[in-house]
């Protein structure tokens, strides 16, 4: 067996196939770092979102291998040998599912290096994720197979892999609302991070490995069968997976959506002012810390300052809550990740923690002035705030900041504070923060 499954390894399309998986991984997570530098699931996630594209190409290399016996006039003698087909089989389907699946596992290895530097979480579910995609690939190879056994056309690969997009692509559409059943038979569904503490529910995975491998089963009864009756049998370990698939999977429409809270627990500097950010980020703290201990120190000017900095880890997929106040003596930051792994815009990191206790976390039902927000934290900063792209007013906004900010300045020390102080006890209340800021 292991010598015959060495020369369906050199003979067949599997190493071919591996390779293309490999290229097309490799070069569409490197197309979008910023998608999945932030961590470890962030990566295993977005793999299995371009499911889009591997798993076509894996059900059309598995028909064009299915072709070989009728494209070499070998049907019939292969047919006469007196072992079983499902014996013979065996080591074309060993040689084709071993290397997808290590065309699959091969981007995880060209791409884990981008931030092994960086990502130190690395949950469980990473590694159940990761499977249910190498399963995905085998099974969709195994397909492939089958199909193009029964179907030795050169038509049958693109025909394939066009059906495996639609079916990838337009299934969730087809059961729009049932977020569940899209999760469960779209691999790559959900698949694509809102949030750096997102994650995939173990039940989810569970019911997606059964189907999936209900599916390889059923692919490699078909591509064994040799009579019509075998062939309508394949259906059945399909159907029994589908079912039991069901049966395990929650109905949560919420479920692509799940929040890992031990990604969400936050890790703290040992020594004071304390600053603390989420698990998923612990490898930035360094970088955060000196950067919000310098906000921290900028609002001591201010009554009632806050004493800690820490992440704000709230999400909001799920639902909107009622608003809530930023904890007491605590100020809250926003910790973004870049293309590289590392913090992102580390200058903005200051002035976002400042402005934050001047805006209401209670949403004010009429908003509040944010260019006199702005102004007031770039005083409290000491920097001429910059323009803030964005805008289509011609410039008007940036420039009535520019002019806040500059009365300010102008202004004694003692009584721009004053202002700056009454300008965060205003939003706090929902006042009119242009009279505020006017002394009015």
């Amino acid at each position: 067996m292991n010598r015959m499954l060495r020369i369906e390894l050199r003979r067949s399309a599997a190493l071919g196939a591996a390779l293309i998986l490999l290229l097309t991984g490799a070069i569409v997570c490197y197309a979008t770092p910023g998608r999945w530098s932030s961590s470890w699931m962030a990566l295993v996630m977005i793999e299995r979102e371009y499911l889009v594209l591997l798993f076509p190409l894996a059900l059309a290399a598995g028909a064009w291998q299915g072709r070989r016996e009728s494209r070499a006039g070998l049907a019939e003698l292969i047919e006469s040998t007196p072992r079983p087909r499902p014996q013979r089989v065996l080591p074309l389907l060993g040689a084709l599912g071993i290397t997808v699946a290590g065309g699959y596992l091969a981007v995880l290895a060209v791409t884990a290096p981008w931030i092994a530097g960086t990502a130190r979480y690395l949950p469980a579910a990473a590694f159940a994720v990761v499977a249910v995609g190498v399963l995905a690939v085998v099974a969709a190879a195994w397909l492939g197979l089958a199909v193009g056994r029964l179907w030795p056309s050169v038509a049958a690969g693109p025909v394939l892999a066009v059906a495996g997009i639609g079916w990838l692509m337009g299934f969730p559409g087809i059961v729009s609302g049932q977020e569940w059943l899209a999760a469960l038979f779209s691999p790559m569904y959900g698949m694509s991070q809102y949030s750096d503490y997102e994650t995939v529910p173990g039940r989810l995975t569970t019911a997606q490995a059964v189907w999936l491998g209900a599916l390889a089963v059923g692919a490699y009864v078909l591509h064994s069968a040799k009579s019509r009756r075998t062939r309508v049998a394949a259906l059945l370990p399909v159907a029994l997976g589908v079912a039991v698939a069901i049966a395990v999977m929650p109905h949560d429409r919420y479920l692509p959506r799940a929040i890992d809270p031990v990604a969400q627990e936050l890790v703290c500097t040992t020594d004071a002012p304390k600053v603390c950010v989420a698990r998923v980020h612990s490898s930035l703290l360094p970088d955060v810390t000196p950067r919000a201990r310098q906000a921290l120190a900028l609002l001591a000017k201010l009554p009632q300052p806050p004493a800690e900095a820490h992440e704000d880890t709230t999400t909001w997929d799920r639902e909107i809550p009622e608003p809530r106040p930023d904890p007491a003596g605590i100020a809250l930051m926003t910790i973004q990740v870049d293309d590289r792994s590392h913090l992102a815009s580390p200058n903005d990191l200051v002035p976002q923690i400042v402005a934050r206790v001047f805006s209401n976390q209670s949403r004010c039902p009429d908003g509040l002035s944010s260019s006199v927000v702005r102004a007031a934290t770039y005083w409290l900063v000491g920097t001429e705030p910059p323009a803030e792209p964005g805008f289509d007013d011609g410039g008007e906004w940036n420039n009535q900041v520019r002019q806040l900010w500059q009365s300010l300045r102008e202004l004694p020390e003692a009584e721009a504070l004053a202002r700056v102080t009454a300008v965060r006890e205003g939003a706090l209340n929902c006042a009119d923060l242009d009279e505020i800021v006017r002394g009015k």
